[in-house]
């Protein structure tokens, strides 16, 4: 099936370093839809966590519709991601035992489906982000150089 990306986490890989990553589907209203396929969505301070053998995401800010009236729900409202059991206990192990994250990565349609790609990763220290915009950098430079040679 076709990816359609609608929105993508910019902080997520800059500020995590993600190991595994993970398809999860996400439980929406009907004036959340809309306003998603309208990409109205803000994945930038969101971040997932289990509680009681459920997976939810917090943070994901999907603005209401324009025209749901008393059908709006909260922008800014907890929801339920869908995951298998299997999935889910692994993640409560990387969780609890390696002291990892779960962060959602990019929000897309999968045929008809909203999706949510989810990394499981650990925190950056500063000294790795920076070692990260070295090699960003140098990797530029080198680009530019081999362009600059083949014309």
């Amino acid at each position: 099936m076709k990816k359609h990306i609608i929105a993508t986490n910019p902080t997520a890989k800059h500020n995590y370093d993600i190991q595994t990553t993970y398809e999860a589907g996400i439980v929406l209203s009907g004036t959340e839809i809309k306003s998603i396929r309208n990409n109205k969505v803000n994945l930038k301070d969101s971040y997932a966590n289990i509680k009681n053998g459920e997976v939810f995401i917090y943070g994901l800010h999907i603005s209401p519709y324009e025209h749901g009236n008393i059908y709006n729900k909260d922008p800014l409202r907890t929801r339920k991601l869908l995951l298998n059991r299997r999935e889910i206990n692994k993640l409560t192990g990387l969780i609890k035992q390696k002291g990892l994250s779960l962060v959602p990565i990019s929000l897309y349609f999968n045929g008809n489906f909203v999706k949510v790609e989810l990394g499981v990763g650990k925190g950056k220290k500063l000294y790795d982000k920076r070692q990260d915009i070295a090699k960003k950098d140098a990797q530029r430079r080198m680009q530019q150089a081999m362009s600059l040679k083949n014309k």
